[in-house]
Order: C-alpha cells, then sequence, then structure tokens
C-alpha cells in the first residue's frame, strides 16, 4: 500500500474523544489489525536491513491453504512520518546511525501518539550489526506485534461477547469462553458443543469438548490428532451420506507448548476437511489438563472462507481462545 492509500483510510477512521477531567483531546489509534507501518529511512529500507525486516512482516503465516502475509505493510520516511500517520495502531520505528548507538536495541512503547498504540523501536549501529541481530531473533518483531493484536481481540471480546457460548461452555464444562457475539448457532451432545456464526463469507465454528486424562503422551501431536478425528467425526458430520470432519494431514501440522494466564496450553495448528465433500480451511486449538476433573478440555476455532483470505478469520477465533478460563484459574 502506498502512503497516499493509507493517508485517506486514517483520515476516515480519525476519531477524537474528550478527555473526562482535563478536558485534553485524545486521539483513538487508526487502522486495522495487522497493518502496521515501518518509519525507516529509504536506503536502509532497500538495503540488507530492510530485506530482514520485510522477510519477518510478509513472512507466511502458518497453518493456511495458501500464503498470507502476517502484516499488512506500509514504509514511511522518517521525514514523510507526520501529522495522522503518527495515529495508527503499530508502528515500527529503525533507526540506524552509528554515531548514536553502539548495538542493536529494541524498546517498545504504548499510547505515544495516540490511545491504543503500539511502537516498537529498533535501533542500530549499521546494517550488518542488525542483520546479525535478526539471525539470532528471528520473529521476535512479528511475534511481539502479532500478540498485541491478540490481547486487543480478547480485550474486547471482556465485553461484547456471545453469551450463549460463554453459559453453555460454563454449564458443560465449568469453564469460562468469551467468543464474538455473531456466534448464534449451536450443537450439544456429551461431553461435546459447538458453535458458529454460519456466516456466508468467513464462516467461523468453535468445538469445546472434554475426554479424560490418563498420561503425559495426551499432550503429543499425534494423539490429539487421532482424537481431533475420532469426536469430529462422530460429531461434526457433512452434508452428504458419510461425509464428516477429518484433519487434512497431507499438508503439515504444528504442536507447540505455550503458557497463557500462567498455565501450560498445547496449541495445535493445521488443515481440516469434509471426507465426502469439497470443504477445508485453517483450525487452531488450545488444549488444557483441568486437574480438577482429571480430564482433558479443548477449544478449537475453524474456518471455511473458500476465495477469500483467511488470516484475520483465523486469529480472530484464535484470540477468543485466549480468554479460556478453568476453575482455579486467576482470571
Amino acid at each position: 500500500m502506498k502512503v497516499k492509500d493509507l493517508f485517506f483510510i486514517t483520515i476516515f477512521f480519525v476519531t477524537v474523544l474528550a478527555g473526562c477531567s482535563s478536558g485534553a483531546v485524545v486521539t483513538k489509534a487508526t487502522g486495522f489489525a495487522y497493518e502496521i507501518i515501518v518509519v525507516m529511512d529509504n536506503s536502509k529500507w532497500n538495503g540488507i536491513a530492510g530485506e530482514v525486516i520485510k522477510d519477518e512482516l510478509w513472512a507466511s503465516i502458518e497453518g493456511l491453504p495458501q500464503p498470507e502475509p502476517s502484516f499488512k505493510v506500509t514504509h514511511v520516511n522518517p521525514n514523510d512520518f507526520n501529522g495522522l500517520l503518527t495515529y495508527v495502531r503499530n508502528i515500527l520505528i529503525v533507526r540506524i546511525d552509528p554515531n548514536q548507538y553502539t548495538k542493536v536495541s529494541v524498546n517498545t512503547e504504548n499510547n505515544r501518539w495516540s490511545s491504543g498504540q503500539v511502537v516498537m523501536y529498533l535501533t542500530a549501529p549499521d546494517e550488518e550489526t542488525l542483520v546479525e541481530w535478526h539471525q539470532k531473533n528471528a520473529g521476535h518483531i512479528s511475534d511481539y506485534f502479532t500478540r498485541v493484536e491478540m490481547d486487543r481481540a480478547a480485550a474486547q471480546l471482556q465485553n461484547t461477547y456471545s453469551n450463549l457460548v460463554l453459559e453453555t461452555v460454563q454449564e458443560m464444562f465449568g469453564a469460562s469462553l468469551k467468543v464474538p457475539a455473531d456466534m448464534t448457532y449451536s450443537k450439544r451432545a456429551e461431553d461435546f458443543f459447538w458453535a458458529s456464526n454460519n456466516a456466508n463469507t468467513g464462516r467461523t465454528d468453535l468445538v469445546v469438548y472434554s475426554f479424560p486424562y490418563t498420561d503425559a503422551n495426551t499432550f503429543t501431536l499425534d494423539y490429539l490428532v487421532a482424537k481431533r478425528d475420532s469426536v469430529l467425526k462422530e460429531n461434526l458430520p457433512g452434508a452428504f451420506p458419510d461425509s464428516y470432519m477429518t484433519t487434512e494431514t497431507r499438508f503439515e501440522l504444528s504442536y507447540k507448548p505455550i503458557t497463557v494466564n500462567g498455565e501450560y496450553v498445547g496449541v495445535l495448528r493445521g488443515l481440516w476437511k469434509m471426507v465426502g465433500d469439497m470443504m477445508g480451511g485453517p483450525f487452531v486449538s488450545h488444549v488444557r489438563l483441568d486437574e480438577r476433573n482429571n480430564r482433558i478440555l479443548v477449544v478449537e476455532g475453524f474456518v471455511y472462507a473458500p476465495e477469500t483470505n483467511k488470516r484475520n478469520f483465523i486469529r480472530r477465533i484464535e484470540a477468543a481462545l485466549f480468554t479460556l478460563r478453568l476453575q482455579g484459574d486467576a482470571q
């Protein structure tokens, strides 16, 4: 996107709010999720330092059926970075100067020019040093801005969410889960719950299911995929006879342990398909051990959006998975 294109979009989305007590004017951050401005000298942007930053921010995200960049990036020369451009929600400022810096440094700042904004400052004495740092810290920049966007989406869900899903998950599993309010279609079965927005474009579905915990081998890719396939085959039949949902194994799956709110979570990511039908798309699962009830609880989001980019759809439901709380979890 060219600077002038972002300029007109920014004009449309600028909103000014009056402060409650001081009368100060606070400008809300503008732009869309997973869009970022990179402020960097033109010569460096077109050099080796710019190339590693482009490669990271434009890298395809895993778990999608076709390549989609992690971010929509707009480059701005420092002399042109002013006015409405300073209100954009995600900003990366890269400064390379041997007279000011002796090593690579990374700092972040919130609400620098607008509320709800995050700014990352990346400084280095020269391009070669920055490239060396990047080789040791690949993914650091994109991971940071991705988690910021996830946190924003999860924060919005604290106020606007599907009461149907929240109440059903509480009743069936004794857990709390806040998902987008448009998920109003649902189905219940034994230890299984499904909800969907049933949208014509960007259909997003959620499943929650549990099963007894036996041993640590549960938290392996092979075990979780086998369990997923058995549960979904039984509970999510397709529109045609003998059709059902399963995991697409022709493409690479990923499994990664993370910590959420101080608790261990297994993240399973890949593609799904319907046997006996032509449907498919990306999915992401969060797997938790419910120690109080000696069981595994799985919450999963999956997307069906043929001929449409799926990045923001899957990331929107993935953000909702981070709101899962079991009994005894810190709120």
